[in-house]
């Protein structure tokens, strides 16, 4: 469906490893979750997991930042670099922080936080979301969380992410705007999602999906 030529021009930053999976896993899977079914279900599903992975370059979420930039993003948290100091470039105490008692985390002690944050393709995030995926996945990712972002089953995950939030009925619409709320809960990274739907749209072949 897609030949390995036009992954490399889609993701050329990919690593090597993930590519190769790419080509030779995505054709079966992209048939047992629909997501191959027609052209708005692909071309979303590629431009989607291009932003939240920046072209399947990042595996795991990226929690390293200074005092400053944690009291821009989580104001309420941290709204002082007394607050935020002890939890600068330590992304394991952040998350743990940040995460708990949500999306069925538990409390900062649990470790949850840090054990399930986000990753892979469509950068999963939560213990809830870590069971629900591999759930639809036939993967234990609450044992094993790190499979979502492995070469051998990041695809699967996705795909499973996809499903899971019943993504395919929106894509079927046209509306990429209510995938992308339905993704991530909000709008966040929407011009980047819109160039990466450009792009998808650009490079590959239409003939690809049907519909």
């Amino acid at each position: 469906m897609l030949s390995p030529s036009v992954l490399k021009r889609l993701y050329p930053r990919a690593p090597q490893a993930h590519l190769d999976s790419f080509a030779q896993r995505h054709a079966a899977l992209f048939d047992e979750f629909g997501v191959g079914a027609t052209r708005n279900r692909l071309q979303f599903f590629l431009a989607q997991i291009g932003h939240e992975s920046s072209g399947l370059t990042i595996a795991e979420e990226n929690l390293s930042y200074r005092a400053s930039r944690l009291m821009a993003v989580w104001p309420s948290r941290f709204p002082t670099l007394a607050a935020a100091e002890p939890f600068a470039h330590n992304p394991q105490k952040l998350a743990n922080q940040v995460y708990a008692h949500r999306m069925g985390n538990g409390a900062p002690e649990s470790g949850d936080g840090f054990r399930f944050r986000g990753r892979g393709y469509a950068q999963v995030t939560g213990r809830d979301g870590y069971r629900e995926v591999g759930a639809v996945a036939g993967l234990d990712l609450l044992t094993h969380p790190r499979q979502v972002a492995d070469p051998d089953h990041a695809l699967r995950a996705a795909c499973a992410f996809w499903e899971w939030k019943k993504l395919s009925a929106l894509a079927d619409r046209g509306d990429f705007v209510a995938v992308t709320r339905r993704w991530n809960g909000g709008n966040v990274g929407m011009e980047d999602r819109r160039l990466w739907l450009v792009r998808v749209q650009t490079i590959v072949p239409t003939r690809t999906a049907a519909g």
